[in-house]
């Protein structure tokens, strides 16, 4: 199985205690979201429930494949407040 780098920032690195993991590359970003919240609960919830992903850059915002093997990173962000 491939890995994946996760990369946390704000309140998502303070629900997971770190910046930043690397994991077992799941098959779609569903099964990733599910891992998040089992592995870092409630608070993990919260930031995902209003935050987003970016794969490799990309802003994702559905729960499809996360695409071919290879080198991954995932940035998990909190939702931003406006200024």
């Amino acid at each position: 199985m491939s890995k994946i780098t996760i990369r946390y920032f704000a309140a998502a690195a303070a629900a997971a205690g770190t910046e930043q993991e690397t994991w077992d590359r799941p098959e779609t970003l569903a099964q990733l979201r599910t891992q998040l919240i089992d592995a870092h609960g409630t608070e993990m919830a919260q930031v995902l429930r209003a935050g987003s992903f970016l794969v490799n850059g990309v802003v994702r915002r559905d729960a499809g494949e996360l695409g071919p093997t290879g080198e991954l990173t995932v940035d998990v962000l909190p939702p931003f407040a406006g200024g």
